[in-house]
């Protein structure tokens, strides 16, 4: 079956599963952004943290199994993106890798006996997660439309072109407003989540408070970052993958591309729609409404950048080094192999929804966290 597509395709496929891995990794982030809401909603009262901390550490693994695939699949079909990226941006990248381990330590060890840290200082690692390691990863993301400064010579090495190893990309004002617009969305994310997770209306009272005030900002940072993108001169490359600067090429990529098009306003209107919901309408299940619209989202800003004679990982030093999707991707081989091997990923997608209906048949009480025979994280 995936023997008789030609290199082209196979890249497109890929493309289109690591975008939607992309999408899928975004809306998980509720997590993150719930963690910086803990505080907020908690306010010093331990049991509503308590609660907000189980409600969060009951999905938190599902977030790191998303990580893993989004990331494998990325760095597996195009090889040449993580060794240009990971070899060059290293700083960048390391701070968020620790950033998301500190986040698994802190679930594992925040109520353990003789815990010599104390609890606040894990509740302070699961901020740090849920806020420097989202916007870090914003940032990051953000490269793929900006560019990095970077050459990769003859051999496929890359040489990184600034000492800063990546931490550049944080002068950009461009960059920040994703990873701030990012930052803010998440926090929205993870306040319906809350509210559609726990039964207790000091926390729904509260959270519709934060969403209320996170949404304004979360709408001023993404439409500075829709302004500067649709403006924005963006990388493109022609038949002989000869690249050159191409005014409005984002805006572009959506006019050529409708399909595209249409997947990000349906996004946007749902993540709008599902706000309103819960603010006007009192509705506790706008998260699923959200959520798809998340995905379908980041899901078309991805292939935004990556289709239609896009270079996805673009180089402001040299433009002939930016990357694409033809010229940084594993071999015909290698893609038909893992094409096969992703047919497991509607396997995973599958048991990620059951365990997390499972898991939410039953909204969290107070009284199950007072309960000295349960278990807590």
């Amino acid at each position: 079956m995936f023997e008789e597509l030609t290199l082209l395709q196979l890249q497109q496929y890929w493309w289109i599963i690591i975008s939607l891995l992309g999408g899928l990794f975004a809306f998980i982030m509720f997590v993150q952004g719930g963690q910086t809401l803990i505080g907020k909603l908690s306010k010093g009262d331990e049991v509503l943290k308590t609660m907000l901390i189980n409600s969060l550490g009951r999905k938190w693994e599902l977030g790191f199994t998303t990580l893993v695939l989004f990331g494998g699949a990325l760095f597996a079909a195009f090889p040449l993106f993580y060794s240009t990226s990971f070899g060059g941006a290293y700083w960048v990248w390391m701070a968020i890798l620790f950033c998301f381990i500190i986040q698994a330590v802190s679930y594992e060890y925040r109520k353990k006996p003789d815990n010599f840290l104390g609890q606040k200082v894990y509740e302070g690692f699961l901020f740090i997660n849920g806020s420097l390691g989202v916007i870090l990863l914003g940032v990051a993301i953000a490269t793929f439309f900006s560019g990095s400064s970077f050459l990769v010579d003859e051999n496929n090495f890359s040489h990184w072109q600034t000492p800063y190893r990546g931490l550049e990309a944080l002068g950009s004002v461009f960059n920040l407003s994703l990873g701030f617009a990012l930052f803010f969305l998440v926090r929205i994310s993870g306040a319906l989540y809350f509210i559609n997770n726990i039964n207790n209306e000091t926390i729904k009272e509260r959270a519709i408070k934060s969403i209320k005030l996170d949404m304004l900002i979360f709408l001023f940072f993404f439409l500075v970052f829709l302004s500067l993108l649709f403006t924005k001169d963006g990388f493109a490359y022609d038949e002989n993958a000869f690249v050159f600067i191409q005014e409005y090429k984002y805006l572009q990529n959506f006019l050529d591309m409708p399909i595209v098009l249409g997947m990000f306003v349906v996004g946007v209107l749902m993540v709008v729609i599902a706000v309103f919901a819960t603010i006007h309408l009192n509705m506790t299940c706008c998260i699923k409404t959200g959520g798809v619209g998340i995905v379908l989202t980041v899901m078309a800003l991805f292939l935004n950048v990556g289709f239609n004679n896009t270079a996805y990982y673009p180089s402001t030093f040299d433009l002939q080094s930016s990357l694409t999707i033809q010229n940084s991707s594993g071999s015909h081989y290698t893609l038909t192999t893992m094409s096969y091997v992703s047919l497991m990923v509607p396997f995973v997608i599958a048991y990620i929804t059951y365990v997390w209906y499972q898991m939410d048949k039953v909204k969290i009480t107070k009284e199950e966290m007072e309960d000295p025979h349960g278990h807590n994280y």
